[in-house]
Order: structure tokens, then C-alpha cells, then sequence
């Protein structure tokens, strides 16, 4: 029996099968990654979210706390500066402030 973590994954991936740009499925897959402590693995999908649509503003914001979850406290006030400024580039507001917070908690 697969846990529902395993079948979002599988429906996530077959998604992106169908659509191998879209940045949703990839941020989903990250998050369900994230959410089973498979940082290092949700790292690298939350990249391929931010080089497939930069504007995912979130996918910088998620990266960042996988990133301080592993411990790469300097990797993850990178991520939130270079996130910080998407955000402002793209007008999302609210993510700019998130990040900003977060920032700010780490720092």
C-alpha cells in the first residue's frame, strides 16, 4: 500500500510527463518532497521550478527553508535575497514580505 505522499507524487509526475514545463507539477513535487524531509531531493526540483518560471516566487521561499532545515543557513539567505528581488521584479508583494520575514528570523 503507497502512502498518499507517494500518490501525489506519482500523479505529480505523470502530470509533468504530459507537460514537461509546467512549473506547478514541479513545485508540487518538490513540496511533497519537503514535506517527507527529502530536502536535498526537493532542493533540486524547487531549482528546476525557478529556472522553468523564475516568477514562482514561492518556489525561492520553499527552497530557502529546505535549505535551513539541512542546516545551509548561508544557502538559504542567498536564496531568500535572490528571491526577494524576484519578488519585487514581479510585484509579488506578499512573497516579499514572507521571504523578508523569514530572513529576517534567520539572519
Amino acid at each position: 500500500m503507497s502512502t498518499p505522499t507517494n500518490d501525489r507524487l506519482s500523479q505529480l509526475r505523470n502530470l509533468l510527463e504530459n507537460d514537461p514545463h509546467d512549473a506547478f507539477c514541479m513545485y508540487g513535487i518538490a513540496m511533497e518532497h519537503a514535506k517527507s524531509d527529502a530536502h536535498q531531493e526537493a532542493i533540486a526540483w524547487f531549482d528546476k521550478t525557478m529556472e522553468t518560471d523564475p516568477a514562482y516566487c514561492y518556489a525561492w521561499f520553499h527552497k530557502a527553508r529546505s535549505q535551513e532545515s539541512m542546516g545551509d543557513q548561508a544557502g538559504a539567505i542567498a536564496t531568500l535575497q535572490d528571491g526577494i528581488e524576484q519578488a519585487k521584479s514581479h510585484g509579488d508583494q506578499h512573497a516579499e514580505d514572507e521571504m523578508g520575514g523569514f530572513l529576517q528570523s534567520i539572519l
